[in-house]
């Protein structure tokens, strides 16, 4: 199958801007792969109204491509199974997406993988080469997108992610196969040098941007930028958002994005504001920003757990739990923020998300 090219439907619902949860990986109390749950997990997301799901990424665990573990290829495997079976009952347009991680060799394999599976693009991760110089991290991109799409990713560094300058993201905008951007560095200055860079780059039109900074996700989604760029203000919007944050609440977010669209927050930027900083609270308990996020998968984990999609915490490694008080701020900001959960429209479905 030749996937190197996004249809138009594809390109559409990319540009529009929609909700893409980062999938996490349901794992039994032997740590091995619990598919029911696994699966459970990608009919929510789907019925919840998502517009694509981001599997083998941070929130998957980067370690399922570990030889001992060896889950790249089927968590991969049941989501497209999951987005088959959706898609085939329905005419919506479902966004695949595989991270793919390492150096160029590991890359290439997983792109070529994520390829023979029917997934569109890659989320390509530049973490394993944190010493190679743009021009080395240039060739590898461009490698990678002969294979498939490519959506660039700016991760935090709190996660293991690396600082990419501007001239970097200059150079990245203006490979011709790359289609979008997840910028989630967690810092004002760095994801304002990505859409500089895309707009200066002169493919402000061709390239999608969305936001991964789970800490400010509503005003990154609200916020449209203003740029000079060869004379002309060239103005460019986040459009949507691939975020760990929304692989819990994902209905909830949903109706977030369907209301930023629909012009709800656009005159009332007191409402906005408060919406936002509830959204962030949120994530704090959520992603363990207390203590430099070293509980982020296990907290989300905590959330599937309390609402029955997942039956415990567990990760593949046996370190990860719940850092002191991390339960204790979600117990705090589910008590506080009732309106941004989902759990009920969870309750009324999981049994059957189950079978």
């Amino acid at each position: 199958m030749n996937n190197n090219i996004l249809t138009t439907k594809e390109k559409q619902l990319l540009h529009e801007g929609t909700v893409i949860p980062a999938h996490p990986l349901a794992l039994n109390e032997h740590r091995k792969l619990d598919e029911k749950r696994q699966r459970a997990l990608s009919r929510y997301y789907l019925d919840a109204g998502v517009g694509g799901l981001a599997v083998g990424v941070h929130t998957t665990q980067f370690e399922i491509r570990k030889p001992d573990v060896n889950l790249f290829k089927p968590v991969l495997e049941l989501a497209k199974e999951e987005m088959d079976s959706y898609t085939s009952k329905s005419d919506r347009t479902i966004l695949r997406i595989a991270g793919v991680i390492g150096n160029t060799n590991q890359a290439l394999k997983e792109a070529q993988m994520a390829a023979d599976l029917g997934y569109q693009a890659v989320l390509l991760s530049l973490a394993a080469l944190p010493e190679a110089s743009n021009k080395e991290l240039l060739d590898h991109c461009r490698e990678v997108s002969k294979v498939m799409p490519i959506i660039g990713f700016y991760m935090q560094t709190a996660v293991g992610g690396r600082y990419l300058d501007f001239d970097f993201w200059l150079e990245f905008a203006q490979i011709e196969n790359v289609v979008a951007i997840k910028m989630a560095p967690f810092n004002r200055y760095q994801t304002f040098d990505v859409v500089r860079a895309v707009v200066e780059s002169g493919r402000a039109d061709q390239i999608a941007l969305y936001t991964g900074n789970d800490d400010n996700i509503l005003v990154d989604l609200m916020t449209e930028f203003q740029i000079q760029s060869n004379g002309q203000l060239i103005k460019k919007r986040i459009v949507g958002g691939l975020l760990g944050h929304w692989s819990v609440w994902a209905k909830a977010a949903v109706t977030l994005l369907e209301d930023i669209k629909s012009g709800t927050y656009a005159n009332d930027s007191a409402k906005l504001l408060t919406m936002a900083a509830k959204i962030t609270d949120s994530n704090a308990a959520f992603f363990d920003a207390a203590n430099n996020f070293s509980g982020c998968i296990v907290g989300l984990h905590e959330v599937l757990r309390r609402q029955g999609l997942l039956k415990g915490t567990w990760t593949l490694n046996e370190k990860d739990c719940l850092t002191p008080g991390q339960k204790a701020e979600i117990d705090r900001v589910y008590k506080a923020y009732p309106e941004l959960n989902d759990d009920h429209f969870i309750a009324e479905n999981v049994e059957g998300w189950l079978k």
